[in-house]
C-alpha cells in the first residue's frame, strides 16, 4: 500500500521554465493521448499503481512514432497534482541510463497524464512474484547493480546541482528494458535534496510503501537519503528470496520480509531463505557479500547504513566473486591477482576489485558498431589508478595529457595473446588481462623487470556495452 496526501484542486504547478528544466519535455495534447491509447482501451493496460493505470501506446514525437508507457491519474487516487508536477519537474532535469526517461506530459482540465519510455520487460516485482520468470543469480545481481546506479545518480546529483531522495524505492518501481537493464521509475513522491546536506526536513506526513518503509523515518519523519537505502535493502532481500516485502506466507508474527530475514540470519539459517531456483548457482563468497550489504542497509541507525556508492562497490564485488566461481580457471585469477597486488605501490591500500570498480558503467544495448572495434583494447597504467581524485584535479597536466594509442598486435604481445594465465577480471565491458609495456616507448615487454604493469580490458563479443561506452571511458 502506498500512502500520501495531496490536493488536486489547490496545488499550483511550477513555472514553465521550472518544468522544462535542462532537458526537452514534450507537452502533449489530450487528443494525442486519446489516439495513442485508443481512447484508453482496457486491452492496452500494462500496469496499475498508486497514481493510476498505465497504458501501452504509440505516440508521435517530432517526426517519429515511439512506443510509450502512458500513466493516467485515477480520479480515486490518493496522489494528485503535487505528485504529478513533482515527477514532471524532477525527471525533466535528470537523464541517466538507469532512470526511466520522461518523454512528456499532458495537463488537460482534470486529466493529468505522464508519458514515459516503454519498458518491454515490465517491473522486477512482476517477474519475481507474478510471472515466475526464471532469473539466474547473475541476472539478479546485474539488475540490482543497475538499479543501484540509478539511485546513486539521484542521491549524488551527478550532472545536476542538487540530489534527489526517491522516497518510494520498491521492486515495482524498478523497470526492465529489452536487455533486462534496470531503470528506476516513479519519482512522484521524490524530494529534491541539496547534496551537501545529510537531511532535508522533517515530513509532517510520512510517505512511502509498507514493507519498504524505514522505521526510523516512520518514527521521526526525518527525510534523508538513508530511507532510500533501507528500501533498497528490502529490494535486495526480495531478489535473493523471491518473497514479497510484506508476505503472509512468512511467520505469523513476522510478515515483514526485513524482520523475518534478520531473524533467520541471527539463527545462522541463511541457506533456507534463498530462492530455491538459484540455491545451486550462488557462490558462498558472493552470497556472503550480498547478504552483508543488505543487512547493513537495514541497520536501525540510519547513520550506520552505507551510501549507495558503498553498496555499489559491494554488489560489484559480489558479481566478481560469482564470476570467479563460474569460471573454471579460477586458480589462474587468484595467482595473477596476487601478482598485481605485489606490483602495486605501497601507498595503495585498496582491494584488487577497487581498480576495476566503475559505478557509472552503462548497461546499454550492444551496438552493431562494435564490429568495428572487436580488435580494440584499452590499456591503463596501474600506477595511475593509485592517484586520488584530489591529486588528479590539482594536476594541470593530467587533464591535458594525451593518451597512448596502442596497436592491437602490441597488446596481444603484451598479454601473450590474451593468455588465460594472465586473466585477472571480468566486467560488463569484457575481460581484463595483465600485461607489460616499456615505461618510455610503451612497446610490449616480457615482464615487470623490463617495464610497467598494465591492465588491458578487451570488449567481449557478448557484452551489452560497445562503442559508445568505449569512447565515453576514453573521453572522461
Amino acid at each position: 500500500m502506498t500512502f500520501s496526501t495531496s490536493d488536486r484542486e489547490e496545488y499550483t504547478p511550477p513555472s514553465s521554465s521550472s518544468v522544462q528544466g535542462s532537458q526537452p519535455c514534450c507537452r502533449f495534447e489530450f487528443d494525442e493521448i486519446l489516439l495513442a491509447t485508443k481512447n484508453f482501451n482496457e486491452s492496452l493496460v500494462i500496469g496499475h499503481g498508486g497514481f493510476g493505470k498505465v497504458y501501452k501506446g504509440i505516440i508521435m514525437i517530432g517526426s517519429s512514432l515511439v512506443k510509450a508507457a502512458i500513466k493516467r491519474l485515477d480520479s480515486m487516487s490518493n496522489q494528485g497534482a503535487a505528485e504529478f508536477w513533482a515527477e514532471v519537474e524532477t525527471l525533466s532535469m535528470l537523464r541517466h541510463f538507469n532512470l526511466v526517461s520522461l518523454l512528456g506530459y499532458c495537463n488537460h482540465e482534470r486529466e493529468m497524464i505522464l508519458v514515459y519510455e516503454y519498458m518491454p520487460n515490465g517491473t522486477l516485482a512482476d517477474h519475481l512474484h507474478k510471472l515466475g520468470t526464471p532469473l539466474s543469480w547473475l541476472r539478479r545481481l546485474k539488475i540490482c547493480i543497475g538499479a543501484g546506479r540509478g539511485l546513486h545518480y539521484l542521491h549524488t546529483g551527478t550532472g545536476i546541482k542538487v540530489g534527489v531522495i526517491h522516497r518510494d524505492i520498491k521492486s515495482s518501481n524498478i523497470l526492465l528494458n529489452e536487455s533486462w537493464a534496470a531503470k528506476i521509475a516513479d519519482l512522484g513522491l521524490s524530494k529534491i535534496s541539496p547534496i551537501n546536506q545529510p537531511s532535508t526536513c522533517v515530513d509532517k506526513i510520512v510517505k512511502g510503501t509498507f514493507g519498504y518503509l524505514d522505521p526510523d523515518y516512520y518514527a521521526t519523519g526525518m527525510l534523508t537519503r538513508k530511507l532510500d537505502v533501507y528500501a533498497f535493502g528490502v529490494v535486495l532481500l526480495e531478489v535473493l528470496c523471491r518473497k514479497r516485502a510484506v508476505d503472509r506466507s512468512l511467520d505469523e508474527d513476522q510478515w515483514g520480509l526485513a524482520i523475518w530475514i534478520q531473524e533467520r540470519i541471527k539463527e545462522g539459517n541463511l541457506r533456507h531463505i534463498i530462492d530455491y531456483d538459484i540455491r545451486g548457482q550462488i557462490s558462498p563468497e558472493s552470497l556472503k557479500v550480498f547478504v552483508r550489504v543488505a543487512e547493513r542497509c537495514l541497520h536501525s541507525n540510519p547513520k550506520q547504513r552505507p551510501t549507495m556508492a558503498e553498496i555499489l562497490l559491494s554488489l560489484e564485488s559480489a558479481l566478481i566473486l560469482q564470476d570467479k566461481f563460474n569460471i573454471p580457471f579460477e586458480g589462474f585469477r587468484k595467482t595473477i591477482s596476487g601478482r598485481i597486488v605485489d606490483l602495486l605501490p605501497c601507498s595503495f591500500k585498496g582491494k584488487i576489485s577497487d581498480i576495476y570498480y566503475d559505478p557509472y558503467r552503462s548497461e546499454s544495448k550492444f551496438s552493431s558498431d562494435c564490429k568495428t572495434i572487436n580488435e580494440t583494447a584499452v590499456s591503463t597504467d596501474l600506477a595511475d589508478n593509485t592517484l586520488l581524485p584530489e591529486t588528479i584535479e590539482n594536476s594541470a597536466d593530467s587533464r591535458n595529457r594525451s593518451l597512448v594509442i596502442f596497436e592491437f598486435d602490441d597488446l596481444k604481445k603484451a598479454t601473450r595473446n590474451f593468455s588465460l594465465d594472465l586473466f585477472i577480471g571480468r566486467g560488463g565491458f569484457g575481460y581484463v588481462f595483465l600485461g607489460w609495456v616499456d615505461t618510455n616507448t610503451h612497446a610490449p615487454v616480457e615482464s615487470s623487470d623490463d617495464g610497467v604493469a598494465v591492465a588491458v580490458k578487451r570488449l567481449s563479443i557478448d557484452s551489452l556495452q560497445g562503442l559508445e561506452e568505449w569512447q565515453s571511458s576514453i573521453t572522461i
